[in-house]
């Protein structure tokens, strides 16, 4: 019989417990090219799900799918200054084919607005074309120096939506509509609470006018950025020459939006969910959701029954019988370090009483199920997992979130409790940066804008503040 590997204690090593789970659990390997991973079946059938789910919601926004190309020719990707200088430091390019030097330097797509204003500019003709809601699934390229499987990636996978609208208003209202999808994606399929806002000047992404996010508090304290949308304007469409006649007939711009969530949602539900003993996914989206172990699986019929029973619930759960010959106690250490949300044990006894024994994998708990009302109760029994899970998270989120009102008061909750701070700003970069500079603390989101004189002071600089923003360290 096989051993199972040991898992590092999260308080002891965070960033090898992360590491210990995702290679542990079959949720990724590492690859000979740095930066670049591999996802096995496991990891990639969770991201299967986490796809399906994310996609079906895009569509009802009335979003179409399309495919575009992996490579951009440098002179597409300069002709907006903003966004190139933005994505410098991280492209990675291309600059040979076989032994000859290329006339023009290709990058791989680090994002693809370049791509996308391109194919508008060839399709949008008139307002009757408008608006156009385009999503794409892709793997992305951009150089990073400190990488960890999901979390920093040289290549990443992720869905990216593009649309173009005739006003500002419907751009606008475009942008928040994705931001309520991310939102209510987050929390009712991944049970990952969240603080949304608006990123500041500095933090916004390359290119756009105004950036909205969602932060995500690891286990450890920590943001992590999951999912983004942009209210673009008319400057990518004036940069590449993207026009339509409007409903008075005169040439105008289009304005756009883009979003996108990648594989860092991963890294998210293996931080924020997972204990020492591992995954402990969130049911919607596992791709085990009930693991059935035949007791004493030598005796004769046994794993018949457990057969039987799968298949009478496959209907309403994603469900996998172990007749592998390894011991119960193996068994269930394996699927719980898988983060399975429960377990079936199902044996002699158990068939002569038509009951078996369903134990949750988030808080060990056992209860006997007769197996004719199986079928009904394992929905109920998951959706309970769902919803405990996602309140523990947020009771330690919000545990972990302090307010803050001077320097000092920032300094020492910096210095001495991981987490969030939520303290005003005056909105000038200096004082953000004096943070960024000294704690290794970024502005992750403004959650509040103060548009009536108070008498509430930033907190870093002691003007008169105009936002309050939450402050965090982030991955």
């Amino acid at each position: 019989m096989k051993q199972l590997d040991s898992i590092t204690p999260r308080d002891v090593d965070f960033a090898r417990w992360y590491t210990d789970v995702v290679t542990r659990t079959g949720l990724a390997n590492y690859s000979t090219v740095k930066g670049c991973m591999i996802m096995p079946p496991y990891g990639n059938e969770l991201w299967e799900n986490m796809r399906a789910e994310l996609d079906a919601r895009i569509k009802k926004v009335g979003a179409k799918n399309v495919t575009l190309p992996l490579l951009i020719p440098e002179s597409m990707l300069q002709r907006e200054k903003d966004h190139i200088d933005g994505f410098a430091p991280e492209v990675l390019w291309i600059t040979h084919s076989g032994e000859e030097k290329l006339a023009e330097r290709l990058c791989l797509r680090p994002t693809s607005e370049v791509l996308f204003c391109e194919y508008f500019k060839n399709t949008i003709q008139s307002y009757r074309d408008l608006p156009m809601k385009l999503n794409q699934w892709a793997n992305i390229f951009r150089a990073e120096k400190n990488t960890r499987p999901f979390l920093r990636t040289t290549e990443f996978f992720w869905q990216e939506g593009h649309t173009l609208h005739e006003t500002e208003a419907e751009a606008r209202k475009m942008t928040m509509q994705i931001q309520n999808l991310y939102n209510d994606y987050l929390r009712d399929f991944l049970a990952l609470p969240l603080v949304e806002g608006r990123k500041t000047e500095s933090e916004k992404f390359a290119g756009a006018v105004e950036t909205y996010t969602r932060e995500v508090m690891m286990y450890d304290g920590q943001a992590l950025q999951t999912g983004t949308s942009h209210y673009l304007g008319t400057g990518f469409a004036k940069a590449f020459g993207i026009t339509y006649q409007n409903r008075e007939g005169r040439e105008a711009l289009p304005h756009y939006t883009s979003w996108g969530i990648t594989t860092r949602m991963i890294g998210a539900l293996v931080m924020v969910h997972g204990d020492d003993r591992g995954l402990v996914l969130p049911p919607h989206v596992a791709p085990i959701q009930a693991a059935i172990i035949p007791i004493m699986m030598h005796k004769q019929g046994i794993l018949d029954a457990a057969k039987k029973l799968e298949k009478s619930i496959a209907k309403v759960v994603r469900t996998h019988v172990d007749a592998s010959d390894n011991t119960p106690g193996w068994k269930y250490s394996e699927w719980e370090m898988r983060g399975v949300p429960v377990r079936i044990e199902y044996g002699p006894r158990d068939i002569e009483n038509g009951t078996c024994v369903v134990v949750r994998r988030d808080t060990g708990e056992k209860a006997v199920v007769a197996v004719t009302n199986l079928k009904k109760e394992l929905p109920k029994i998951l959706q309970t997992i769902h919803d405990s899970m996602y309140s523990k998270a947020l009771a330690r989120q919000e545990s972990m979130t302090y307010d803050a009102r001077t320097l000092d008061e920032i300094t020492e909750i910096a210095k001495t409790k991981p987490g969030f701070i939520r303290a005003p700003w005056c909105g000038c970069a200096k004082a953000e940066k004096l943070l960024k500079e000294k704690f290794a603390t970024t502005s992750r989101c403004i959650v509040d804008e103060f548009k009536q004189n108070t008498d509430i002071k930033c907190a870093i600089s002691g003007e008169p503040a105009k936002y309050m923003v939450i402050w965090g360290k982030a991955y």
